[in-house]
């Protein structure tokens, strides 16, 4: 499966509405993630291919993050449910790091629900680590977060 990843944009914004719908994420919708794209702190990025799938679809999975005070916070990443578990997640993560590092980022932080082990064990196996947890953080369903993070090596 061919894709790159890019900058989100505007156009996007239908299909990474769908993913986060599809995804069981907490909901940001359309005008959220606008308003993010709007921001100089944001650091946005979406898996495409071209070109699109069978039902015309662009996009496999996106990541929204903010730098601020020296610290990146991961506040979605998504991917397609039938699209998992083949590195998309993975390497949309690893680009924002990259990006954050190259901002002068100096941690990483994101919560993660606590019953979602796939995902702990993505942040995982990119050097996040648990350092707390926000009890009833989430909501529909009601559950706890556990909030990871990551030491940056800083390239600004």
């Amino acid at each position: 499966m061919y894709y790159k990843i890019a900058p989100m944009s505007a156009h996007d914004l239908l299909e990474v509405v769908e993913i986060e719908e599809t995804s069981g994420l907490s909901r940001w919708g359309w005008d959220s993630y606008n308003a993010e794209l709007e921001r100089g702190d944001s650091i946005m990025f979406v898996a495409r291919r071209d070109p699109p799938d069978g039902e015309g679809k662009y996009l496999l999975g996106f990541v929204a993050a903010r730098v601020g005070a020296e610290e990146m916070h991961v506040n979605n990443i998504g991917v397609r449910v039938s699209l998992r578990q083949r590195g998309v997640g993975g390497e949309l993560l690893r680009r924002a790091l990259a990006a954050a590092e190259s901002l002068g980022a100096r941690e990483a932080f994101l919560e993660v629900r606590a019953g979602n082990v796939a995902a702990q064990a993505l942040y995982g196996a990119h050097g996040f680590e648990i350092a707390g947890r926000r009890r009833n953080y989430y909501q529909d369903p009601a559950e706890d977060a556990l909030v990871m993070r990551k030491r940056l090596a800083p390239r600004a």
